[in-house]
């Protein structure tokens, strides 16, 4: 069964969406988005999956943080620590109904759920970005494309552009205003230290085989006491296709993973 409401949260409510089982919950998952129209494309595949979970008997709960989707606030408003309070806010609603907790991100949304996993007993992670540095140029770079499809080159560059956030003025990057507070966390994010406090870890990534970082903060985490499975599954990356894609491999895997 699903259902939509509103959370209460600081600075507004935040959209839920929450799949409810047909019998007594045997655990519950929170779904952590990813960045920006990442996030747009992978309504379908969360969707789906969110619906599967629900039909193995988990109560399945998908928040929009701040400044996303339906919920409160624009995007320039968003703060890394308000999302990680978002976040607590989600796990909380769903203590109230169940036990065993599940944090199930996608790309940036699997580098929240791996700080806010404290009191988590599983994470599910889907591609999660490694690297905080690397996807802030990768989104900036965005901005240097629209410039050139606009004039026919790009009137500013990359170091540029850090500079602005830098120096506190925020971007417009494909739509959404970036603000410096925000660049800064992101940057800062390295997933492989510190380790999730939790014991077990499902990471799934689409693509022809684990990528080598990926693969380097998995043997480091399982070097750490951490039960980390680790699997490739073969797709497109429908968080960043021009189309809305679905990938069934993934939503097979993740649905065996936690049967």
């Amino acid at each position: 069964m699903l259902e939509a409401f509103f959370l209460p949260a600081e600075r507004g409510d935040r959209f839920c969406l929450v799949h409810r089982p047909a019998r007594e919950p045997r655990g519950g998952i929170l779904y952590v988005h990813p960045f920006a129209e990442e996030m747009h494309k992978s309504r379908r595949m969360a969707a789906l999956q969110a619906r599967r979970l629900a039909e193995l008997g988990y109560l399945v709960l998908q928040i929009d943080l701040l400044g996303c989707g339906d919920s409160a606030g624009d995007f320039g408003d968003a703060r890394w620590h308000l999302w990680k309070s978002d976040v607590a806010a989600g796990l909380q609603w769903l203590r109230e109904r169940t036990q065993r907790l599940t944090l199930w991100g996608l790309r940036l949304g699997a580098a929240l759920a791996c700080e806010m996993a404290h009191g988590v007993e599983r994470l599910l992670l889907w591609q999660p970005v490694i690297n905080g540095e690397l996807f802030l140029s990768q989104f900036l770079r965005l901005r240097l494309a629209s410039e050139m499809l606009a004039g026919g080159a790009a009137t500013s560059a990359l170091r540029e552009l850090r500079a602005e956030l830098t120096q506190g003025r925020s971007l417009e990057i494909a739509g959404y205003e970036l603000h410096p507070e925000l660049a800064q966390a992101i940057e800062s994010l390295q997933l492989a230290s510190p380790p999730p406090a939790v014991k077990r870890v499902d990471w799934l990534e689409v693509g022809a085989g684990v990528r080598p970082g990926s693969q380097a903060v998995v043997e480091r985490w399982k070097g750490m006491g951490l039960d980390v499975r680790s699997a490739t599954v073969a797709g497109e990356p429908f968080w960043s296709t021009i189309e809305i894609t679905v990938c069934e491999p993934l939503l097979d895997a993740t649905t065996e993973a936690l049967r």
